[in-house]
């Protein structure tokens, strides 16, 4: 039997079962498609780290064997439809060169896609197509689609819960064994012990960087005119985009980062881009490296140097790639396609041009704007209290919102960008994913941060009090009293917030007026903060 099967970009499993026998009746087909650079205005990093992870793939798979066929984005025969070029490349091998019947495909295979646009897309093609077609799993994560869903139910989606659940099925973190299996420690969850700011004494290593080749690609790119965002360095590119440099950066994170990870996982530093993150998630998104090798890696260092790598250190890892991860997949699966419309706050604020061009007189926005834009990465504290903090706040509306983070990220595959971004960072949900909205004044900035210490603006002020030479007042502080004001009657109530109206209730009339009309001066002038 003759099979045909299609790997997408994001599916670069090379240890899926489909590789495990070589065989001339299989042809495997992976594209660069217009299709998948144009429905976002992506980060130019990010088509390079696809198109170069792919290229690299595809010449692996060759090397130990497998038929591939590989559609450059500039081929000719390339429709720039991924459907359409699969019914090309059918159409082909039902025929030989001189138009003589050929040895037609006998079976459609695919591994399921990630999203639910591809994932419609490939269930229509398949219906259409008059051999028989399977859908396949893609051997990645810790859990089903629909596992969420199966757990709760109808009931409220925790993710604690969940993840203590996943602790508990897949043995991470636990000992004993059955009715007796616990975490170690007897706590599990370290997540207070994980919000330190950076000392100042604290060294952070330069992070782990790559040196590959782009100008062909990069060429090919500009050539065919897609439109894309951001910058890089064409003389080299900074990321890994092979399995092999991928485990060797999870090695690099093990060794040299995961001691100090979890105390400044929240931390944030104008000197410094990545701190002590592992820059994984790229190579996991795209399957290079699956999320039970990055956790059982930096379990097994834990183990073995106990002496030096604490316990909140590892939990903290673990929670964001078995916890948070797998959550938020399970809540992609469970809410879309409805989750990608909710606006629990009516919001309906444009996105200020800065989140496109990085220049802003607001020092942390300036540095984690800027940041996004140079490396096509920021950690998960600067999006969600730097960019998507202050979104919130200003009351943008949650589809530019979401527009910006899955352009931007190098990481940003939609079922992980927008549960994070709409959800956790917008609380456009209304509470599925996060229990309360992820807002801040300047003051957490600050906490966190060495931002403020070279600020246009006074983080100690939330009203311009017209003294001359003066820093004008933060904006967050005045925003952050604004969005709670003007949103009383769906957050008053709740309980891990119910202390800020009283907070809010105790400052003078005069003080709240002012402050309420600071933040619309602030509201009303956004690109010129």
């Amino acid at each position: 039997m003759k099979i045909l099967r299609l790997i997408l970009g994001d599916q670069l499993n090379s240890q899926h079962s489909w590789f495990r026998t070589i065989s001339d009746n299989v042809l495997y087909v992976q594209m660069e498609i217009r299709q998948e650079t144009d429905y976002a205005y992506h980060h130019v990093q990010k088509v390079i780290a696809f198109f170069l992870a792919m290229r690299h793939f595809a010449d692996e798979r060759r090397a130990e064997g497998h038929q591939v066929v590989y559609i450059n984005l500039d081929d000719p025969v390339n429709t720039q439809s991924l459907t359409q070029n699969l019914l090309n490349l059918m159409a082909d091998h039902e025929r030989l060169e001189d138009g003589t019947p050929g040895l037609p495909f006998e079976r459609f295979e695919y591994l399921l896609p990630d999203e639910v646009r591809l994932n419609n897309q490939l269930r229509t093609f398949a219906e259409s197509l008059p051999i028989p077609v399977q859908g396949v799993d893609t051997e990645h994560f810790y859990t089903t689609r629909d596992e969420l869903t199966r757990h709760y139910g109808s009931k409220n989606f925790i993710m604690e819960f969940f993840y203590r659940a996943l602790r508990r099925k897949h043995n991470v973190l636990m000992e004993g064994s059955g009715a007796s299996l616990q975490p170690v420690t007897g706590r599990w969850n370290y997540d207070e012990e994980n919000r330190k700011p950076l000392p100042k004494n604290l060294p952070v290593l330069p992070p782990k960087l790559y040196k590959h080749e782009i100008q062909d690609v990069h060429g090919m790119l500009v050539k065919q005119g897609v439109r894309m965002m951001g910058t890089v360095d064409t003389s080299h590119f900074i990321w890994p985009v092979t399995r092999g440099e991928y485990l060797e950066m999870l090695d690099f994170f093990c060794e040299n980062c995961l001691l100090y990870f979890g105390s400044y996982q929240d931390a944030m530093s104008s000197g410094a881009w990545s701190l002590y993150h592992s820059r994984l998630s790229f190579g996991m998104n795209t399957k290079l490296i699956s999320p039970k090798e990055v956790v059982n890696a930096a379990v097994d260092y834990f183990l073995n140097h106990r002496d030096t790598v604490s316990y909140a250190q590892i939990e903290g890892f673990v929670r964001q790639i078995l916890g948070w991860r797998e959550y938020m997949r399970g809540i992609y699966w469970t809410k879309m396609p409805e989750f990608a419309h909710l606006n629990y706050f009516d919001h309906t604020a444009k996105l200020p041009d800065f989140y496109w061009h990085g220049r802003t007189k607001a020092n942390c926005l300036r540095h984690a704007v800027g940041q996004s834009l140079e490396y096509a990465y920021a950690h998960h504290i600067q999006r969600l209290m730097i960019t998507g903090n202050f979104a919130l706040l200003a009351g943008v509306h949650p589809d530019e919102v979401d527009a910006w983070y899955l352009s931007v990220y190098i990481d940003a595959i939609e079922w992980v960008e927008i549960t994070n971004t709409r959800g956790m960072s917008q609380h456009a949900d209304g509470g599925i994913v996060g229990t309360k909205p992820y807002v801040s004044s300047a003051a957490y900035i600050n906490k966190m941060s060495n931002y403020c210490k070279s600020c246009h603006y006074d983080k100690d002020k939330k009203i311009a009090d017209g003294t001359d030479g003066s820093r004008p007042p933060c904006p967050f502080n005045s925003l952050y009293w604004d969005f709670y004001d003007r949103h009383r009657a769906k957050l008053e109530r709740n309980p891990r917030i119910g202390m800020m109206y009283k907070t809010w209730d105790r400052m003078s009339p005069e003080i709240r007026e002012a402050t309420l009309k600071q933040a619309q001066w602030y509201k009303e002038n956004l690109e010129e903060i």
